[in-house]
């Protein structure tokens, strides 16, 4: 080592400074391979000797299977089995080995499992052959005769009997008692409004449809590339349905071609595809259709009441927020959707209720901003009105109102920085120009309004392990079981490591997407960066302090009498900051060990005492222009400024992506996206991408994002929150708000289609 170190203190290969920096604006590591089809999704995977499955669905809502006649379907070529309920291989039978690690309440859905049809489009066989071809083509041949029963898949018609949900899902809280007297203050106040909401079912639809490839090994050990949000919860489940130790089965996830929540659990193409391969003792993939991937999980249709009351001069003095929801009748799915009218705004009076009503569908499952997409659209709209009716300026009656703590817990924010949102949005979106009165703003054939909203999100953290390998050449691997669904995980995990290590950032790899990884949690609710992000700095900071004592072992070193804070790592090297000219490749500490690699592990344990005792929040302002042409009812929404306040941004690029995606997001849902059910079938009908309208290219004008300065080290030690739910929350408020100022009349459902532009709602 002291040999090493003397022939590295020469000038002659002196350091750059060419490593990347957080904050910054870096592009995807992972694009090139997108972009070429070198990335492989999970129906991508091939071995030899493998069966294609293509499912068979039902076609009634409620009833049981009679009979399964496969003749057909068997006697075409290529056309191996045909499985079902009835030849499956052994499962375990007890709820408890169903429930993946987001799973709520009640019974989950058992594929296979038996004879009956609890939902319309429910996986009733699977045809496996040779070919996808033939199995295709079988599945069309198999005939199931069913003995219907009566189904009720209505929500609006079942109000009555709704009921407060088991909150047993991790993340959901009930709505808190009430604070001081809500209906009481309602009636006193001079200003009052009342309204309803309701939502349709909107459907995720992300591009990669749902796969599952088995790909058996000669000793029986599986190895599965599924579309998940979690290769270790597909794992768990498969171990759990199956009985396999995990040993047994390894779950792969390197690429996910979108998801927004219908990844979180695993889909039955899963469970059907392990099923085949332990029958079959071969390799099998299972590709649900696009019709298929309407039959698992969705947004909830959902009811809502809100009322408000205020002083003349705006000062809120009571908040009324109720929803009512449907889940499937065998679980109770939740939402966390009243609870943000009690973060937001500052008031004495607070009552929020939430119930569901069971209904003959699949269970729905969380989608981009479950909760409040639904909950703070009717909390915004209704500020909006209420703003109207004390002929008062929006954004001035929320700044009226702005709460300093958390309204009902009366918690202190771990950081909030909304008022700057709505200063920098509101300046850059030049909304001091607005005149208040509806109908104000015409160009053509085309009124115009401007509308704004709030938004809130949670700042959540969760544990993670990472590890980090530094190699002898020179390379730094970082791994942990995360997974990337296209919001840059790759990108940003790969950026703090380099960050952390001096290294540039083509010399960091950073592994995910295996369930042999290091722990990471389910990807969702946007708290990969807080948490995977600082499992990432925790293990690099842990292998500085390694790298470092090796360098100090030789007696003579230069760092021997060393701490942290007296060298720094700069592009692959440790060098001392008070003399930039001694310094060692890390590469070279690792080699002059006699080994190949020196590798740490950490474990990320969120500070609970600390955290707790805040309030932790993401917070956006949007303001949308809207122009509608009454004749027509067609609306566009030619404008959009998005303020956020997320915490430190770790890649100012991937970042705004998100953002921007989210807004599109929320375009679509306030004036396209619904699945619309026919209940005399309880199905859906329009489950395609011809007839399930999302916003496209001409939709779609001006975004502009803004990240305003925020830097949060009681949700991470990065100073990070999350990004990916934010950008969506309160955008079809604010186009909804935007619409009723170009036209005066108020819509309260979604989406806001041009039959109702035309007839003034509802």
């Amino acid at each position: 080592m002291t040999d090493l170190i003397q022939d590295l203190r020469a000038p002659v290969a002196e350091p750059g400074t060419g490593q990347v920096r957080t904050g910054t604006a870096v592009s995807r590591v992972d694009g090139r391979a997108k972009v070429t089809g070198d990335a492989r999704y999970a129906a991508e995977y091939f071995a030899p000797d493998m069966l294609y499955g293509v499912v068979v669905s039902s076609t009634v809502a409620k009833g049981r299977i009679v009979a399964i006649d496969a003749t057909e379907a068997l006697a075409l070529e290529g056309v191996v089995e045909v499985m079902s309920h009835q030849n499956r291989p052994k499962v375990r039978s007890f709820d408890i080995s169903y429930k993946d690690m987001t799973a709520p309440a009640g019974s989950p859905f058992r594929p296979f499992y038996d004879d009956g049809v609890i939902y319309s489009g429910q996986p009733v066989a699977l045809v496996l052959a040779e070919t996808f071809e033939a199995a295709r083509r079988g599945a069309a041949l198999v005939r199931i005769h069913y003995h219907e029963e009566a189904h009720d898949t209505r929500l609006t018609a079942n109000l009555d009997k709704a009921y407060k949900p088991r909150p047993l899902k991790a993340g959901y809280e009930p709505p808190p008692p009430e604070k001081g007297d809500a209906e009481k203050a309602w009636q006193a106040a001079p200003v009052r409004i009342e309204s309803e909401f309701h939502h349709g079912v909107e459907h995720h639809n992300p591009l990669e449809l749902f796969a599952s490839t088995v790909i058996r090994g000669e000793d029986g050990h599986l190895t599965i590339y599924d579309k998940t949000q979690s290769s270790q919860n597909s794992r768990w489940y498969v171990s759990h349905v199956f009985g396999l130790s995990k040993n047994k089965v390894t779950v792969r996830n390197p690429y996910v071609g979108g998801a927004f929540g219908s990844g979180l659990r695993p889909q039955y193409q899963l469970t059907l595809a392990v099923m085949a391969s332990l029958k079959m003792k071969r390799s099998v993939r299972v590709m649900l259709t696009r019709q298929q991937m309407f039959s698992f999980g969705h947004r909830p249709e959902t009811v809502q009441y809100v009322k408000l009351a205020a002083e003349q001069d705006g000062t809120l003095t009571s908040i009324m927020h109720d929803a009512i929801a449907e889940t499937s009748q065998i679980e109770d799915y939740v939402e966390v959707v009243v609870n943000w009218s009690g973060l937001l705004y500052a008031c004495d009076n607070i009552k929020l209720g939430y119930k569901l009503v069971s209904v003959d569908q699949y269970t729905p499952i969380d989608m981009r901003a479950p909760g409040a997409a639904h909950g703070m659209h009717a909390l915004e709209v209704a500020m909006d009105e209420l703003a109207y009716k004390l002929k008062m300026d929006p954004l001035a009656l929320r700044l009226k109102n702005y709460a300093e703590r958390a309204p009902v817990e009366d918690k202190p924010f771990s950081s909030k920085e909304l008022r700057a949102c709505y200063q920098q949005g509101a300046e850059k979106f030049g909304w001091d120009k607005r005149p208040l009165e509806p109908r104000s703003m015409r160009e053509g054939s085309e009124l115009v309004g401007w509308g704004m909203a709030t938004g809130v999100w949670d700042a959540m953290q969760m544990f993670a392990r990472a590890s980090a390998v530094m190699h002898a050449d020179g390379r730094l691997v970082v791994s942990s079981a995360a997974t990337d669904i296209g919001t840059g995980t790759y990108t940003v995990m790969a950026t703090i490591a380099a960050e952390a290590m001096g290294l540039p950032l083509e010399r960091v790899t950073f592994q995910l997407g295996d369930s042999t990884l290091p722990v990471a949690p389910i990807e969702g609710g946007s708290s990969h960066v807080a948490t995977v992000g600082s499992a990432v700095a925790g293990v690099c900071d842990k292998l500085r302090k390694t790298l470092l004592r090796y360098a100090q072992s030789a007696a003579d070193s230069p760092f021997r009498d060393k701490r942290l804070k007296d060298v720094e790592f700069v592009d692959g090297a440790l060098r001392l900051k008070k003399d930039p000219r001694t310094w060692i490749s890390l590469g070279a500490i690792v080699a002059a060990t006699g080994r190949a690699q020196l590798e740490e592990k950490y474990l990320m344990l969120p500070n609970m005492l600390k955290q707790r005792k805040f309030r932790r929040l993401v917070h956006s302002a949007v303001f949308v222009e809207a122009r509608v042409d009454e004749e027509l009812g067609i609306v566009r929404i030619t404008r959009v400024v998005s303020a956020i306040a997320a915490g430190r941004i770790m890649n100012t690029k991937t970042a705004s992506s998100q953002i921007v995606g989210g807004v599109v997001w929320g375009i679509s849902q306030a004036l396209h996206e619904e699945s619309h059910t026919d209940h005399r079938f309880g199905r859906f009908m329009n489950h395609n991408l011809s007839e399930y309208h999302v916003a496209v290219n001409a939709d779609i004008h001006d975004i502009d994002v803004i990240f305003v300065e925020e830097d949060d080290r009681i949700v991470s030690r990065l100073g990070a929150k999350g990004v990916g739910e934010i950008g969506l929350v309160s955008v079809s408020a604010a186009v909804s708000n935007a619409i009723f100022h170009a036209t005066g009349k108020r819509i309260r459902s979604t989406p806001i289609t041009p039959d109702k532009v035309l007839m003034g709602g509802p």
